[in-house]
């Protein structure tokens, strides 16, 4: 799988981390920054890119990283077509792409320790969205209210 991955200077050892383990697993992994660690540097820099290529069909699925992942998540969900969320848990990794099609997974470098967020995303990547139709309803609705066509 074509993964994305971002971060600023909260995430950056974790995302450097994850994205090492994610490449010996066989996923292509594109590093939309930070490059280098840097306390000054701001989420929206690194994350937006991500969601952009996310929704634009670049990569399959975006790992978005700050420190609490917050940041990360709100940024990421102002881009049209992308449907981030904050995850801490396994069910909510799995879950969230079978029934919303989440597309890019919310972490805080702060928060998860490398061993358990590895887990979780591996989880986000396994994933597959159901398709089932309440979902689809659903999906249609916040697509509308992304493109503001809401009655």
């Amino acid at each position: 799988m074509r993964v994305g991955m971002a971060a600023d200077h909260g995430g950056f050892g974790l995302k450097q981390e994850m994205a090492e383990s994610l490449r010996a697993a066989g996923h292509e992994v594109v590093d939309f920054g930070a490059h280098r660690l840097d306390p000054a540097d701001d989420y929206p820099d690194f994350i937006i890119p991500l969601a952009k290529a996310v929704a634009a069909g670049a990569v399959d699925r975006g790992i978005a990283l700050c420190g609490s992942g917050v940041g990360a998540s709100v940024a990421a969900n102002k881009v049209p077509g992308v449907r981030a969320a904050l995850i801490h848990d396994v069910f909510s990794a799995h879950q969230g792409v079978e029934d919303d099609d989440m597309n890019v997974f919310c972490l805080g470098g702060g928060v998860i320790g490398p061993s358990l967020a590895l887990e979780l995303v591996e989880t986000f990547l396994a994933a597959r969205f159901s398709g089932a139709a309440r979902h689809q309803r659903r999906l249609a609705k916040v697509r509308a209210l992304e493109n503001r066509d809401l009655a």
